[in-house]
């Protein structure tokens, strides 16, 4: 089951956290695109190849910290063809280094669509009648709900089939998030508060050993207050946090989306590690070609700083 595998992970490497791989071609040090574009050429091609230069060498450096990867979908496809072929080439070389993959596509849809994206990202695509073949593979996928069930029974039938999760958008960490998911409905409850009651029920039979469901929600670490109210309601979610770093959510921020064992969560953090060659903290350390290491560098302060606050943290639910 894919929650117990996360948690497994957390706990074994005493990190609750996942590094962001979504790259763009301006983030990648010079000398990476230089040797690819005389390769390939400026082009999509050696953009892509740039790109998963760079990803192999963050993973390289920070795969025996941290339990997970996620990878925004947009980052590839923006490159076409090739960014996807790249995609799917960095969940392979992560898998490969033992890390849990979540892909972040927040797909949705009805009916023969929304079994096509589960198909792809979770399950298998059918070829013949009795071939199946996996496509990305990854381990988890970030959903849209605003389709209601229909949009989400096929992601959730593929968790049962394949032993994959689902993270479902609840509170994200955007700045205009509120102008539909903090509207008040006529149960006086907000949008954000049904869809956390919804995500509960809808995880109901995919429950594990640590008593977590394999369905769990996406809570923004730019709204604290919302993590507090979405934590209590529910009870069975893990909760993908993103926000933190770069998007200015702090670990005081994220305590909130855990409970008072400190589990319940995995907090994101994308460009603030993928990046953290260029940042304040550690460029006068570390130049460009060890950018790697500044990533490893601010996996374990983000890490640290997290469990530190945990650790002094008096809230219990």
């Amino acid at each position: 089951m894919f929650i117990d595998r996360l948690i497994d992970e957390i706990k074994r490497k005493n990190n609750p956290t996942v590094v962001g791989l979504d790259p763009r071609i301006e983030y990648v040090p010079a000398f990476l695109k230089e040797k690819a574009f005389k390769d390939y050429g400026r082009s999509l091609k050696g953009a892509s190849e740039a790109i998963f230069e760079f990803n192999k060498i963050i993973i390289d450096s920070v795969f025996d910290l941290v339990p997970a990867l996620k990878l925004q979908s947009a980052c590839y496809e923006l490159y076409g063809s090739h960014g996807i072929d790249v995609l799917k080439r960095t969940i392979r070389y992560g898998r490969e280094k033992g890390l849990i993959i979540i892909c972040d596509g927040k797909r949705s849809d009805i009916s023969s669509s929304a079994e096509a994206y589960s198909a792809a990202f979770l399950g298998r695509a059918s070829i013949d009648e009795d071939v199946r073949e996996p496509v990305f593979d990854a381990d988890a996928l970030t959903v849209n709900p605003f389709l209601g069930y229909d949009g989400i029974k096929p992601f959730i039938d593929d968790c049962k089939n394949y032993g994959k999760g689902i993270f479902i958008l609840v509170k994200t960490s955007n700045k205009s998030s509120g102008q539909l998911q903090d509207l008040l409905t006529h149960q006086g409850k907000s949008v954000y508060e049904i869809l956390a009651e919804h995500v509960n029920g809808w995880g109901k039979s995919l429950i594990g050993k640590y008593g977590y469901s394999s369905v769990g929600a996406v809570v923004g670490a730019t709204y604290p207050n919302q993590a507090k109210i979405l934590r209590d309601i529910m009870k069975n979610a893990y909760i993908l946090v993103p926000g933190y770093g770069a998007q200015g959510g702090t670990a005081r921020d994220v305590v909130h989306a855990f409970n008072c064992e400190g589990m319940g969560a995995i907090v994101n953090a994308s460009r603030s590690i993928i990046c953290a060659y260029t940042s304040d903290t550690w460029k006068d350390k570390f130049d460009e070609t060890r950018f790697g290491e500044a990533a490893r560098a601010e996996v374990a302060r983000m890490r640290d700083d997290i469990n530190r606050e945990l650790g002094a943290s008096k809230i219990c639910r």
